[in-house]
């Protein structure tokens, strides 16, 4: 028994310090682009937003990926509960500093539903007036 309890003290110390440096890893940069998904397993309704510069965000130091990802998908999810009424959406975002990488990943991701999809969806835009991303401040992440 002190043994288990001396391995999983070992294991959650490990991953204290794992984490903790991983976070000192973000770097911000100028801009980003970005676009987000929004599905529903109780519906064939999906949405795209379009793509987006944002300004002054955080990504990872080595793999150059969105730091705090999460954020954004909050701030997607947030909208589709409270501006349209939708709560219970699954979102996603896909972000890189290149915009021809994003670009390519863009209509990838509409040709799985438009296109290669044996099931029909009802796919729908977000327009830029209707939803932005906003920045997330990671400098005390």
């Amino acid at each position: 028994m002190m043994r288990l309890f001396k391995q999983l003290t070992l294991a959650i110390v490990l991953m204290a310090a794992g984490t903790a440096n991983v976070q000192a890893q973000n770097v911000k940069v100028p801009h980003a682009y970005m676009f987000g998904f929004v599905a529903s397993f109780n519906d064939s309704t999906v949405y795209f937003t379009n793509i987006q510069k944002v300004d002054s965000v955080w990504v990872t130091k080595k793999k150059k990926m969105l730091a705090g990802r999460h954020n954004y998908s909050y701030q997607l999810r947030e909208f589709f509960a409270n501006q349209r009424n939708l709560p219970n959406r699954t979102c996603v975002v896909v972000a890189n500093v290149d915009r021809k990488k994003v670009e390519k990943k863009y209509i990838k991701m509409k040709n799985k539903y438009l296109v290669k999809s044996k099931k029909p969806y009802d796919v729908r835009n977000i327009a830029d007036s209707d939803f932005k991303f906003s920045a997330v401040d990671m400098s005390n992440e």
